[in-house]
């Protein structure tokens, strides 16, 4: 038990190395290219911040404990809204987007709708995957069209900086995704040994402990921007993560191998994913603006679905 304890440390370790190696070397590159810094946080970070979670489901599938591959999938994404986006408005209120609220979210909450409904059956298939990873791909295309326009003169300045590094830049993306698949196979595999030992279902491990692993990269990346006054990185960040994590993570995995969706999930945690996926529209409208108090709002909802979790 304390060396699962031990490994799940040092798994969690190198996991959050390894991300933030990958977020930092991934995003320079964008920025780099003049990529502007929302589609930067909603692509390239999102993606980068979303390998934690398909690094872990990918291997937690492999190793034949699906319910850890989704129960980390659900629980990621409601600790990004919840837990990372309260965190990140309260140390710095954030303006977003007209554009974020009519298309990006919508697309978050449809992808979390279709996910709950390839689910009813209690498995996500290869055609299932298949085509979860098609509307990925429909929603890079989009990101896309709208790569390039006007960046703050702050950004301008740095983009010539930063193409002087690209090579320095690709070498700690590399080592970073090394160190994703390192902490991942370390995380799995205590993780399911400290369920097994405590009698705690695999889902609630995947829900809690290993999904919030698995978004301290996540954390990372919004609370820096945030700090940095970047909350076009932070929010894009954020949603982009969600939609990779529903469209990327359970596009591929199921392809390799069938998703088993605990009956549980059904009930209680995918509904909820929706309902804060959802919550942003009516939080954000007031002035397209997340200020303290609706932060504190999304953080208290967090921990109330933590608690109500082990209740």
């Amino acid at each position: 038990m304390l060396v699962s304890i031990v490994l799940f440390v040092l798994g969690l370790l190198i996991l959050y190395y390894g991300a933030e190696y990958l977020v930092d070397g991934s995003s320079r590159l964008a920025m780099s290219f003049g990529v502007r810094p929302l589609v930067t946080g909603m692509t390239v970070v999102a993606f980068a911040t979303s390998m934690p979670e398909m690094m872990v489901s990918l291997l937690a599938v492999l190793k034949g404990s699906s319910d850890i591959a989704a129960g980390n999938i659900v629980g990621s994404n409601i600790a990004n809204i919840g837990l990372i986006l309260g965190c990140a408005s309260l140390i710095m209120p954030m303006a977003v987007a007209n554009t974020t609220l009519r298309r990006e979210i919508p697309f978050m909450i449809g992808a979390s709708v279709l996910f709950f409904l390839f689910g009813l059956d209690g498995q996500l298939g290869f055609l299932n995957g298949a085509v979860l990873f098609f509307f990925l791909l429909a929603f890079l295309f989009y990101c896309l069209r709208t790569a390039r326009g006007k960046v703050n003169e702050g950004v301008s300045s740095l983009i010539d900086e930063f193409a002087e590094t690209r090579g320095r830049d690709s070498f700690k993306a590399v080592v970073g995704m090394v160190g994703l698949g390192t902490g991942a196979e370390l995380m799995v595999h205590s993780a399911v040994d400290i369920a097994t030992t405590l009698g705690v279902s695999e889902v609630i491990i995947g829900l809690t402990v290993v999904a919030l692993g698995t978004s301290l990269p996540e954390l990372a990346a919004s609370v820096v921007s945030a700090l940095k006054g970047e909350m076009d990185i932070s929010v894009g960040n954020v949603i982009g993560s969600n939609i990779f994590n529903l469209l990327f993570v359970l596009g591929i995995c199921p392809m390799i191998r069938p998703i088993a969706v605990d009956p549980s999930l059904l009930r209680l945690e995918l509904p909820l994913m929706i309902l804060f996926s959802v919550a942003l529209i009516p939080l954000l409208v007031p002035g397209y603006r997340l200020d303290r108090p609706r932060g504190a709002l999304l953080l208290t909802g967090y921990l109330a679905f933590i608690g109500l979790l082990f209740l």
